[in-house]
């Protein structure tokens, strides 16, 4: 990962969401991204070139596109057609994003067209983000690592986001080995990162 005086920055072209450009690089802005949050909060996930990443809710495609910047490519799922016209704006300009319009929750539907990947990045908004995360596990290479952008208030309003992390942790563990997680305060409220890898067993 690149940084410049202590900030996350990316080198691909500029002007994808207004980014500020610190000595030529791409400022990774934690408020806008909950990657660019869990890494100010000392989560660091490497990314590299040869990176295949998987991303599950490319929204605009704001972190899609600093992805792009350090990986091969990404696959890029989202559902809702307003933020879909945004990411293939982004992809037409990276061309190593190949967005899909899908809902993440039925990867049967983008099975045909999405191979083992590095990276699973997971952030959706829907109640079942536990069963949406275990579902796509399929596509992880074994060694490969998940990471699950947990929406605490989208899961359940009447618990405590920790209990539902907690509740979260709980359903995941079967399936993948947890390394790490972390709330991602100050620049999200109620958001937590959650860090994982695929067994090689």
């Amino acid at each position: 990962m690149i940084e410049i005086d202590g900030v996350l920055v990316s080198k691909g072209k500029a002007g994808v969401y207004g980014e500020r450009v610190l000595k030529g690089h791409r400022v990774w802005d934690p408020f806008r991204s909950k990657y660019a949050a869990m890494h100010a909060k000392g989560q660091v996930v490497e990314l590299s070139s040869g990176m295949v990443v998987l991303y599950l809710g490319a929204a605009n495609g704001t972190t899609v596109s600093h992805f792009a910047d350090y990986v091969e490519y990404v696959y890029a799922v989202e559902f809702a057609p307003l933020p879909m016209q945004d990411l293939l704006m982004v992809s037409d300009i990276r061309k190593n994003i190949v967005p899909i319009m899908a809902d993440a929750s039925r990867p049967g539907f983008y099975a045909p067209m999405v191979e083992e990947v590095d990276l699973i990045y997971q952030d959706v908004a829907q109640h079942d983000q536990a069963g949406i995360f275990i579902k796509n596990m399929v596509f992880l290479k074994p060694g490969g690592t998940g990471i699950l952008m947990l929406k605490t208030r989208s899961v359940d309003v009447t618990k405590t986001p920790d209990d539902v992390l907690v509740d979260v942790v709980e359903k995941i563990s079967p399936h993948v080995d947890i390394c790490s997680h972390c709330w991602l305060d100050p620049y999200h409220r109620d958001h937590a990162a959650i860090i994982c890898r695929k067994s090689q067993d």
